[in-house]
Formats: structure tokens, sequence, C-alpha cells
């Protein structure tokens, strides 16, 4: 039996300068979904729809809660945390 992952995913537009963070059990349907913007939604309306950082969870409450740990954090501590594993802020492929 496959065992489910869910994740926490960072979006950011094309100028880096929105942050977006969400959470999902299917990062590349959920990436293609943003990428396609076909639902009237903050991510279409600035454009954000690059993934530069995400976790992986095994359980949804984990990844809820730090969803909601991550969207208190203020602009900078965000950013730091995605330049630990994407120095660059390099669009990356969901895996």
């Amino acid at each position: 039996m496959k065992q489910r992952s869910f994740y926490v995913y960072f979006l950011m537009n094309k100028w880096r300068t929105v942050i977006y963070i969400g959470v999902t059990n299917d990062l590349v349907r959920r990436l293609k979904e943003h990428q396609q913007a076909l639902i009237e939604s903050f991510t279409q309306k600035y454009n954000v729809n690059e993934l530069v950082y995400y976790e992986s969870y095994q359980y949804i409450m984990d990844a809820i809660n730090r969803e909601k740990q991550l969207k208190r954090w203020s602009r900078a501590k965000k950013l730091n945390l995605i330049k630990q594993l994407n120095v660059n802020l390099k669009t990356l492929i969901a895996e």
C-alpha cells in the first residue's frame, strides 16, 4: 500500500515579490492548478505560480499545523527558510 504524503509549499511570482503558502496532498496537481489560473484566487490575481520550496509530511494535521505556523512568520523569516534549500529562489519542479 502506498503511503500518502502531504505537502506545505511556497509559491512566488516571477518577480519574487509575493509569497503564497499552501497545503496539498498532490503537489504536482495543485501546482498545475495554480499555473493554469482557472479559479479566481489570490494566486491568480497576483500571478503567483512558481514553486520555490516545499516540505513533505506523513500526516495531514502536521502539514496544516506547519502551514499555520509559517503563515505567522515575517516575510524575512520565510525567505530565510526558503533560501536554506533554494539559495537563488529558483523555480522548482514538483516531485
